[in-house]
């Protein structure tokens, strides 16, 4: 069984920057594509970025293209996401996923493994 564990949020001042992991254990993800999703209160999970199995090929959010960066080490079981520029708006409870095969996908439903989640606030 796949588990999923999230670090590294925080408090950030408005421009600041962040960058959380997810490190894998309990089996292999190298073989799957991973992606980022974000539940700000009051309003459903939605998909913030993914990447392939291979990390070569990524799929951004319009939200949050060009201030955020996703990338993985297969070597070590660890997903990233560096966060630039960062927006009041971009306040949520991060989750990292990792899906049922070696695409990106956009819907949740598609994501086998959830971590439990890594809160990023940004104050204005």
């Amino acid at each position: 069984q796949v588990q999923l564990v999230e670090s590294g949020g925080g408090l950030v001042q408005a421009g600041g920057s962040l960058r959380l992991s997810c490190a894998a254990s309990g089996g292999t993800v190298s073989g799957s594509g991973m992606g980022w999703f974000r539940q700000a209160p009051g309003k459903e999970r939605e998909f913030v970025v993914g990447i392939s199995w291979s990390g070569r090929s990524t799929q951004y959010a319009n939200s949050v293209k060009g201030r955020f960066t996703i990338s993985r080490d297969n070597a070590k079981s660890t997903l990233y996401l560096q966060m630039n520029s960062l927006k009041p708006e971009d306040t949520a409870v991060y989750y990292c996923a990792a899906a049922k095969s070696g695409y990106i996908y956009l819907s949740a439903a598609q994501y086998e493994y959830w971590g439990q989640g890594t809160q990023v606030t940004v104050s204005s």
